[in-house]
Formats: C-alpha cells, structure tokens, sequence
C-alpha cells in the first residue's frame, strides 16, 4: 500500500514560519516521504488521515481518537504525522500534489483560501448531518466564501497570558485589568529578577498573538480585522500607536526572542525563570501538562488599553478537519467526519489532550478541568472572537510580510517606522488594493 503524507499551510505561508519549498516526484510527499493513499486492509479501504499532531499529548490523542472512530463507525484509518511546523510550512504544495484523504486545518480564512483555489472537498453531505451540533457562530467559521461548508470543527482554545499560580502566589502578584497596571506588574517582576514576559519567536508566529491583543485593545476589533483582511493601512497612525504599546512591553520581554523556541518560553514561566508569556491553552497546557505541572497552570485575559475597546476581543482559535480534493475513499471519509463533528468524537479526544474545548455544543463538562472550564467562559464573555493573524489574514502576506516584519521589529523596535510603509506596499501588491 501507498502512503499518504501530509504538510500544510496556505500558499507559501505556515502557521509556524516560511514555506520553504518542496520537492515534486509522484508518489513522494512534498517532505519527501512516500505518500499513502488508501490502503487496503481486510477487503476494506481505509482514510488515510494527515495530522500535524506530532507533540506527545496531540499525538496519543489522536491515536485514541481515530482507535474509538473504528469502533464506532467501522471505518479504518492510517495515520500519517508530520511535525507540526513542517505540515504548516508545505500545504499548498501538498494539497496540489496527492494528500490524505481527510487532515487537520483551521477555521475560518485559512480555510475559506484554499477553497476558493478549488483544493478541497466540500462536506455539505457531512453538515446535513451534523449541522445541530454547533452554534452560529461556530458554522459561520465552518463556510467558504461560496457558501459551502469546507470544514468540521474538532476544538477551540483561548489565548491569554499564562503563568505559574505557585510563582504568582509566592509574589503576591494579581491579574492586571488595565495596561497601567500591567506595565506596573511587569516593573515589579522585573525588579524581583523575573523576565517579565517570556517570548520565543524563532518559528516566527507567536509574537502575533501579542500584537493580535494590543491591537484588537487599542483600536477594537473591527479595525483589527479589517486590517488582517487588508481594507485599512498599516500606515494608518493607529497602527502605530499599536506598535508604541508593544514597544513599551520590549523594555519587559525576554532579550533574545528570536532565538528562543516557543516550547523553551513556555518552560521560563513553568520554571519560575519568567513571569507570564502570551500564548494559547494549546501550546502552554502541553508543557505544564508533560511535567506533572497542570495544576500549577493559569491565566488571564490581556489587559485593556482604550477603555472603550475594554477586554472586549478574545483571541480563540479553532481547529478541526477538512477534506482534499479528491478523496481516494470519499464514502468512509464522510462517514468519519460525520462521527468526528459529535460531542462524543471531541470529548474523546479531550480525554487526552485536556488543553482545548470541544467546539459542538453543548459538551459533556463532567470531565473539564479547571482551566477548560474557565475558558469556556472566557470565550462565552467575550463580544468579539478573532482566530489569530496567520488565520485572520492572507497567508502569504503574513509569510512574506508579517513574519520577517515583526521579528525585525524585536531586534530593532525603531525598524517599524519605516517599515510599516513597506508593509503596506506589500499588502497591496498581495491584496491587489
């Protein structure tokens, strides 16, 4: 049998860094394995399955999941992991080359862009089934732009700022509502030999959750999207206030961001080495979680700036599954997809990945930890919900542009003067306005 391999992100871009190209042989993934197709196994063909799973706790929850879809609908699966970073960084080139039949993706943009390039599937057939389990707000995430739905939402998770309860409790610190209070909490940390906010952007995408934050606080969250979706200028002197608030936070950053791995941010703030970082449920809970430290884990909504915009916004990602373009076994495919959009299928999955919060609704909870329980009420108290600049905005702009823009700014905050002029001329040529 063949095998399916799989990669990911939107033409040229990744959730993680810069496309860095692929190779092209029939038969051979753009990473250079050997694709799968559907194989054959007891007279019956299997879906194979592209996951970007590849940490531990995603990876064994994966595999307990699609253990339980087998025993629930019969279908057989062969999944096929990449490293995560690596799936981001090639999916344009494995989506026109021969991907698994059914991947993980995102909502919204990221997925809304390869559709109206013809490369997927549309699960309408799925939805006809599924489409009570989950909210408006949660279809509307699901659609392309012509209507059709093109995703099956699995899980979301907010982003916030995380810290370590006994590092806190020990300071006698307390969650900032206000950026004053925040800039004050972050000198307090600083003089008690703390890097304040710890700060790994050498995969080029985690710096935009801080930036997506100070910029949905200081000019709301219409602007914010607006701006992703390329209808205002990055010129615009509200998008340099922006950057004068992230300008000010450097003076509390860790140095060396840059250089620094997301996964080793993490670990400054379980260690105590680092007061808080800016990040997601779903890469700050895998860490705490691998070290016995899931308790010790919490967090806090980003601090309001303009108080008309207040903590409006939230930031709350969702991932889940869509289909290729020509699925080898499109009957099974849709028959997993259809188990996998049920409470049941999620609440699997959470069992062994307890970062993320089912996106059907009304989720059986009797099994939520406490951080999965604050964040459903996180997320249901906000009045915005965006799902993060590489999801908001044109892949390729955030690759190209955003990325190499933002990291620059880090080593060199002055560096934005100039070069929000540069990255609105770029956004137009991208955007074509």
């Amino acid at each position: 049998m063949s095998s399916a391999q799989n990669s990911p992100y939107a033409q040229g871009v990744s959730r993680r860094s810069l496309l860095r190209g692929a190779a092209g042989l029939a038969g051979v993934s753009a990473l250079g394995i050997p694709t799968l197709s559907a194989c054959s196994s007891g007279g019956s063909k299997s879906v194979s399955i592209g996951s970007n799973g590849s940490d531990p706790v995603p990876k064994q929850a994966f595999q307990s999941l699609f253990t339980a879809a087998q025993t629930a609908t019969g279908v057989k699966t062969k999944i096929n992991t990449v490293d995560h970073n690596t799936f981001q960084q090639n999916i344009s080139t494995y989506l026109q080359g021969t991907p698994d039949d059914v991947f993980t993706w995102f909502a919204g943009y990221r997925m809304q862009f390869f559709a109206q390039q013809g490369l997927l599937h549309d699960v309408d057939d799925v939805w006809a089934a599924i489409g009570g389990n989950f909210s408006d707000a949660i279809k509307a995430q699901s659609k392309g732009l012509d209507g059709k739905y093109y995703f099956v939402p699995d899980y979301y998770y907010p982003w916030g700022l995380f810290y370590s309860k006994a590092l806190w409790s020990s300071k006698g610190y307390s969650a900032p509502k206000t950026w004053d209070d925040f800039i004050t909490l972050c000198k307090q940390m600083k003089s008690d030999g703390l890097s304040p906010v710890a700060l790994g952007e050498q995969d080029g995408w985690p710096a935009m959750g801080t930036f997506d934050y100070i910029n949905m606080r200081t000019n709301g969250y219409q602007f914010h999207i607006e701006l992703m979706q390329g209808k205002q200028a990055w010129t615009d002197p509200k998008v340099a206030a922006t950057f004068d608030h992230w300008t000010e936070l450097l003076g509390y950053t860790s140095p060396g961001a840059n250089g620094r791995k997301w996964q080793d941010a993490v670990t400054m703030v379980m260690n105590g080495q680092a007061g808080m970082c800016v990040h997601g449920l779903d890469q700050a809970g895998p860490q705490f979680q691998a070290a016995g430290k899931t308790d010790d884990l919490d967090f806090f909504a980003f601090p309001a700036i303009d108080p008309a915009n207040a903590q409006d916004a939230v930031e709350a990602p969702i991932d889940g599954w869509m289909m290729s373009k020509k699925p080898k076994n499109h009957g099974d495919a849709v028959k997993l997809l259809e188990w996998l959009g049920t409470t049941n299928a999620q609440n699997t999955y959470l069992t062994s990945a307890p970062n993320d919060v089912a996106a059907a609704s009304n989720p059986d909870t009797s099994k939520y930890n406490t951080l999965q329980k604050k964040s459903i009420d996180f997320v249901a108290s906000a009045k915005q919900i965006s799902q993060f600049m590489d999801r908001d905005a044109n892949p390729t702009f955030v690759s190209t542009v955003m990325i190499p823009a933002l990291q620059k700014f880090i080593d060199d905050p002055s560096s934005i003067t100039s070069g929000l002029s540069s990255i609105e001329a770029q956004k137009k040529s991208i955007y074509g306005a």
